[in-house]
């Protein structure tokens, strides 16, 4: 049997083992645009800028054109956003005073880190969503769970940065509550090389599944 391939790259010891378990690379080769979410993590002005090293800017239209064809196929945009208006005592341990203090300079009242980036194309009747912890599903962190139950949504597609900080871990919270959950390669941006392929591999082992922007907009227009 020929070796199947992972389109966004993910190892191939990897791919192989997944492959040998169940059968077939992805674990969910379908989804209902009607009760699909794109989740769009942290793209708020602040943090895109701070970004800007990076390829960021790259993922700007792989997340427009998810939005835009999902919401064209009756799913649903959620634009998530964490403005710390009071960094706690284990946030100042673990990232510093100074940047404690930006992050609360960035989430006060009218800061960049409450607006998106000003080219995402969001819509009327998206979700906007404030979350106070990393992951955007986590208990009591947001009531982005409750307006996705209201919804009937049960898949979820990942997109934003921190790839493998607050997508990951959102995404890990979907799968624990029961979503489908995929993230998408190259609508996300991970901080520097190695760390956020290395968590797509470790969630597409696990946890969910891993597709491109190309793929999953098949999926939403039925082209696969």
């Amino acid at each position: 049997m020929a070796q199947i391939k992972h389109p966004s790259g993910i190892d191939q010891r990897i791919v192989d083992k997944v492959v040998a378990r169940r059968g077939r690379l992805h674990a969910f080769e379908k989804l209902e645009p009607a009760k699909t979410a794109v989740v769009v993590v942290d793209m708020d002005s602040a943090t895109v800028r701070r970004m800007a090293d990076t390829n960021v800017m790259q993922i700007i239209k792989s997340i427009n054109d998810l939005a835009a064809a999902l919401r064209d196929a009756g799913g649903v945009i959620a634009w998530v956003t964490t403005p710390i208006q009071k960094a706690g005592d284990n946030f100042r341990a673990i990232f510093g005073e100074k940047t404690a203090d930006m992050y609360e300079d960035e989430g006060k009242e009218g800061g960049e880190g409450t607006t998106l980036w000003h080219e995402l194309e969001a819509r009327p009747g998206d979700l906007h969503v404030t979350k106070s912890a990393s992951s955007a599903l986590f208990p009591g962190k947001s009531n982005l769970d409750e307006l996705l139950r209201a919804k009937s949504v049960d898949t979820l597609l990942i997109a934003g940065v921190v790839m493998n900080v607050c997508c990951y871990a959102t995404a890990i919270d979907g799968a624990a509550l029961g979503y489908k959950v995929t993230m998408v390669s190259d609508a996300m941006q991970g901080q520097s090389y190695g760390l956020g392929e290395a968590h797509l591999a470790a969630f597409f082992r696990a946890y969910g599944d891993v597709r491109p922007s190309s793929e999953v907009l098949a999926l939403i227009r039925n082209e696969q």
